[in-house]
């Protein structure tokens, strides 16, 4: 239980940072200001259930499909744990960048059968950097040891979390809008940045321990 507990405290604030469902529902709130609320109720399930199906997919495929290619545990943690701590660092120094980009994706929105997966599941709310943190964070899989199914609850259990949280912010985007505001909105986001930030040291140097590990297991005795 212990192993689940720390999987999803070490999964939930790298996708929460990453994907952070505060910020992209006051975007959300201003592409989808022509429709009606059980409209944007509804395109707000099917987005947190294909925000849930890619987040999945990437913690529990990505780093499996890199292995096919000869790429090592340590490399891609060492690698995941750079790409984490550079799209952190981003979203620390220039958010409103990162929001006039997410405003962008998510601005040809029309029908909701038609936009509900492309553009507002990918790459609105989850593109291509919570894929690379999930992908990060799955490399972490402790494969063959006793920890494999914690970690599998705990992560999963993250973004299921993350998924919820989506679900929740966008129903009622108007709603957090009006309490919130994009000046407190950035608020959140540079803390968040700055959690996914220490994750990403935290992956990098798993893979630098585990390089290591193996040079020292196959160096020949002195």
């Amino acid at each position: 239980m212990n192993g689940a507990v720390q999987s999803f405290l070490l999964a939930l604030p790298a996708l929460f940072s990453i994907v952070n469902p505060v910020r992209s529902a006051l975007i959300f709130s201003q592409v989808t200001a022509d429709r009606g609320h059980e409209e944007r109720a509804l395109l707000a399930r099917r987005i947190a259930l294909y925000s849930l199906l890619v987040m999945l997919g990437a913690l529990w495929g990505g780093a499996f499909v890199l292995n096919l290619f000869g790429v090592s545990i340590a490399a891609l943690r060492i690698a995941g744990g750079f790409v984490v701590a550079s799209a952190a660092w981003g979203l620390l120094q220039r958010p409103e960048q990162n929001e006039l980009r997410k405003h962008e994706q998510a601005s040809h929105a029309s029908g909701v059968d038609d936009v509900a997966f492309f553009p507002l599941t990918m790459p609105f709310t989850t593109g291509p950097g919570t894929i690379a943190v999930a992908i990060a964070i799955g490399s972490n899989l402790p494969v063959g040891e006793p920890g494999l199914i914690p970690f599998f609850l705990g992560a999963s259990a993250a973004a299921l979390a993350i998924a919820a949280m989506v679900l929740v912010a966008y129903t009622f985007a108007d709603r957090l809008v009006a309490f919130l505001g994009p000046q407190q909105a950035r608020v959140v986001t540079r803390l968040a940045a700055f959690l996914l930030l220490c994750v990403g040291v935290e992956i990098a140097l798993n893979g630098i321990a585990d390089f290591i590990g193996d040079v020292s297991v196959t160096a020949p005795p002195g």
